[in-house]
């Protein structure tokens, strides 16, 4: 699963800044969005990409601890 990280404005006119959403891709992370600010406004999106990379090399260091 990713992250992205949403740029948006509110329907009654605010703006919010890295709103991060997980989602199987960047499709199902708007559906989620969408369903916690209705009527917003998408201004960016961009995966965040530390996060990802900190899932994916976790499990790769704990079978290099187990070699011996």
């Amino acid at each position: 699963m990713q992250k992205f990280a949403f740029s948006i404005k509110t329907r009654s006119g605010q703006f919010i800044e890295r709103i991060a959403i997980a989602g199987k891709d960047r499709e199902d992370a708007e559906r989620k969005l969408n369903q916690m600010y209705r009527y917003c406004e998408i201004v960016g999106c961009e995966p965040c990409k530390a996060a990802a990379s900190k899932v994916r090399g976790a499990p790769t260091e704990d079978l290099l601890s187990l070699l011996p």
